[in-house]
């Protein structure tokens, strides 16, 4: 919880804690959402810009970083905490009507990519303790190992990469 470091949170069966993202309990939302919208691990997946499509973005990443490339919880966690900031800010800031959402895997890395039509830069801002908006890209600026954007002659990619034990 931003600024709330330090600060105990209340214990027990919260609805907080109950809606936090658990690798387990949307296995099957995943699944489906897989089926539904294809492999981005495969191809580019074509998303709606609308709000919703964070959470099928979010779906997507889990089932291929759990299941398809068979990587540890904590690292689906962090990636699909990412994905559904490249998509949020696709979303809010481009004025898009789809974005693709693509993801790769080279030996010791992933690499998660959203691609719009927009060619405006996302840009990372100084983030301050109690700001309640534009964390994203501090978020992946902090949890990945490196990202960047590539322009493209009609759009942009907005990509991240995180370090991966292979086994």
């Amino acid at each position: 919880m931003a600024g709330l470091e330090g600060i105990e949170q209340p214990r027990g069966h919260s609805r907080a804690a109950a809606a936090r993202w658990s690798p387990a309990v949307e296995d099957e939302q995943a699944l489906k959402a897989l089926e539904l919208f294809g492999n981005p691990a495969e191809a580019e997946v074509p998303l709606p810009s609308r709000p919703e499509s964070a959470a099928t973005a979010r779906r997507l990443a889990q089932v291929v970083v759990l299941r398809t490339w068979r990587l540890s919880p904590r690292l689906a966690e962090d990636a699909v905490l990412l994905v559904s900031e490249l998509v949020g800010n696709a979303v809010r800031h481009t004025g898009a009507r789809v974005f693709g959402l693509r993801m790769r895997r080279r030996t010791g890395w992933i690499r998660v990519e959203v691609r719009d039509p927009s060619r405006g830069l996302p840009c990372l801002m100084p983030v301050q303790e109690l700001d309640v908006s534009g964390r994203g890209l501090f978020l992946v600026d902090k949890l990945s190992d490196r990202w960047g954007v590539d322009l493209l002659p009609r759009g942009k990619t907005t990509w991240f990469e995180m370090r991966v034990a292979d086994r």
